[in-house]
């Protein structure tokens, strides 16, 4: 066989791996650069996003703008509050669509998708709407933010964790009962581990989105401001590099989550195997 030929059969051979190691360094390159320039000293230079040395400041005083820190605290509050209440909703609503047969339920599952499929300034219009017809017009804050972030987080957490429910093994259920377990003993020692992985996959992604949201949350928010609404005030100005700071703490965060699930998972296996 011809160079060449060796040549572009390693190529083919090779093909999926190179696309996918491109496009995976085309999707970090901004969180690289995010974690560099929380690094930078940009110094009295407007140009904030111009390297101009290298510096621990950022990280020994990551509060150093006036509210940044309260913003970023209001956002978690929020964030894992409707985290909590939307998982645990969709996935007693996940559970309701997959193991149970009622009538509408065709129609169910459509609807659970509109929320997905409309854009956040309908659904932030919309709910601004609701809390000023209800008398919460004038009372818009942390209360209004969070039952927002609850209403457009509900329908990932119960698509994610349906779609979990349903490449369960049934038998495994019935294997249970054939051993004379009874449905609590069941659900608790058999179906809810096996569905666990999507209940917290399902979490994560209601957190980041409330953590994330900016559109929805600003129709809502009142006085209140939360860190992506603190951001887009700041960029106005010269975004602080304190910013790039939090960014890279929630990133490092968000991988060692994964990574002790990863590892938690393995190690289950081999205990299981051993």
């Amino acid at each position: 066989m011809s160079p060449l030929a060796r040549a572009g059969r390693w190529v083919r051979g090779h093909l999926v791996l190179g696309l996918g190691v491109l496009v995976l360094a085309y999707m970090f390159v901004p969180i690289a650069v995010v974690v560099l320039m929380s690094f930078n000293d940009p110094g009295k230079s407007k140009n904030v996003y111009a390297f101009r040395g290298f510096t621990l400041h950022n990280w020994e005083h990551p509060c150093g703008p006036a509210g940044m820190c309260h913003a970023v605290g209001l956002s978690v509050s929020i964030g894992l509050l409707a985290t909590l209440v939307a998982t645990i909703i969709g996935s007693m609503a996940a559970f309701g669509l997959v193991r149970h047969e009622f009538s509408g339920r065709g129609l169910a599952n459509t609807i659970i998708f509109l929320p997905m499929a409309s854009p956040e300034i309908v659904m932030g219009s919309s709910l601004l709407a609701l809390f000023v017809s209800t008398g919460f017009g004038g009372r818009l804050g942390f209360w209004t933010i969070f039952v927002a972030h609850v209403m457009f987080c509900l329908s990932f957490v119960i698509v994610t964790v349906r779609a979990r429910l349903a490449g369960l093994d049934d038998n495994l259920e019935q294997a249970a009962m054939d051993l004379y377990a009874d449905e609590r003993q069941t659900f608790w020692r058999v179906t809810f581990p096996l569905a666990l992985p999507g209940i917290l996959g399902a979490a994560l992604l209601s957190f980041s989105l409330s953590f994330d949201d900016f559109i929805i949350t600003n129709l809502n928010a009142g006085q209140t401001t939360t860190f992506p609404m603190f951001v887009w005030g700041a960029a106005q100005r010269g975004v602080p590099m304190q910013v790039n700071v939090i960014g890279t703490v929630m990133f490092v965060i968000a991988i060692a989550i994964v990574l002790g699930g990863e590892l938690n998972n393995r190690r289950r296996a081999r205990a299981l195997v051993g």
